[in-house]
């Protein structure tokens, strides 16, 4: 019975300025870091077999800390186009190393126009409750952006068919995403409503535990 780990990476710069990042790359800040090494240490006691992150340095930086301080070595493999046929393989991983997958999929929600902007300043300019739709809410996007649902239309089928494989297959899996391609896993795992989802609040660097238990997902408040 294997263990579903998601976390959301440890607190970017950006989330310090309270900008909207989406997909702009930025790396954690200080406390995301320290985020990060909590949460290593809460996830002290599983043996990961398999991570997944998405191809941003913030959640790619959360993962590598947390596997470093449980002296795990993550190899980055790929299995698609060119980087399948030139990335690193050996036969066998060595002792205490795990495969790691990047994927796109699992970026965060692409906030188009509104990237780069401060939420207080966005309030200000376009109201507080047209900003919350934006966020919040499940099918409206904000300005050139996804919505949600556009979000969940290329993480949900990842999931299901790369990282759920493996938490049949009874291995401990962590995920290092996004507030938001996060919620529409959460939102498929624990069936929340179209309208409920946008009462969930994924903290940063905080993980959450799922295992698999007579062929479901069964969330756990501790490991």
């Amino acid at each position: 019975m294997g263990y579903l780990i998601l976390v959301r990476h440890g607190e970017s710069r950006w989330n310090k300025q309270d900008k909207f990042t989406g997909w702009v790359d930025v790396p954690l800040s200080e406390k995301g870091i320290k985020e990060a090494l909590i949460c290593a240490k809460q996830l002290e006691k599983i043996s990961f077999d398999v991570a997944y992150t998405s191809k941003l340095q913030r959640a790619t930086e959360t993962l590598l800390i947390i596997l470093s301080k449980q002296n795990h070595t993550g190899i980055f493999l790929h299995n698609e186009g060119k980087e399948k046929r030139w990335s690193f393989h050996t036969p066998e991983l060595e002792n205490r190393e795990i495969p790691i997958y990047s994927n796109v999929a699992l970026n965060e929600r692409y906030y188009g126009a509104l990237q780069g902007v401060n939420k207080s300043q966005a309030r200000k300019k376009y109201g507080k409750e047209q900003v919350f739709e934006w966020r919040r809410s499940y099918d409206i996007r904000p300005p050139n952006g996804e919505s949600l649902k556009d979000t969940i239309k290329r993480t949900l089928p990842y999931f299901k068919k790369n990282i759920m494989k493996d938490v049949k297959s009874g291995k401990n899996v962590i995920v290092s995403a996004h507030g938001n391609s996060l919620r529409g896993i959460i939102k498929h795992i624990e069936n929340i409503s179209n309208y409920k989802i946008a009462s969930l609040e994924v903290p940063t660097g905080k993980p959450i535990v799922y295992k698999f238990e007579k062929g479901k997902l069964v969330k756990k408040n501790k490991i």
